[in-house]
């Protein structure tokens, strides 16, 4: 199963212990805006404190989900499909990489990546 995780689903889906994509039980794909966004979402003291983790740990965890991610090469730009802009990268990391799924907790913003897809979020 291909997957195109939200930041905020990384928290209950890699850090609480449900490292179902650290242990190969499903794909995980990125492209290189993606971890980007991560880090600069996990690192904000709001979530290092929610996390309990450092900035070091929130990184190693990033880079472990890196590390074992398929690569997605942006092909089709998608924009503007979603409410939020800073949503977008999360939709065409899907769309091109072709997820069966997208991670999200932001069923809001997302709602509308269900006409591009025809099911998720």
């Amino acid at each position: 199963m291909l997957w195109a995780p939200a930041a905020g689903v990384l928290h209950d889906i890699v850090l609480e212990g449900h490292s179902c994509a650290l242990d190969g039980e499903i794909q995980a794909i990125v492209s290189v805006s993606l971890p980007i966004e991560y880090e600069a979402v996990l690192t904000r003291p709001h979530q290092l404190d929610a996390t309990g983790l450092s900035i070091g740990e929130a990184n190693a965890v990033l880079d472990a989900l890196t590390a074992v991610a398929e690569p997605v090469q942006l092909r089709f730009l998608w924009r503007p499909r979603l409410e939020d802009p800073a949503d977008e990268m999360v939709l065409e990391t899907a769309v091109n990489g072709r997820a069966d799924r997208l991670a999200t907790f932001n069923l809001h913003h997302f709602k509308s990546a269900a006409k591009v897809s025809g099911s998720w979020p």
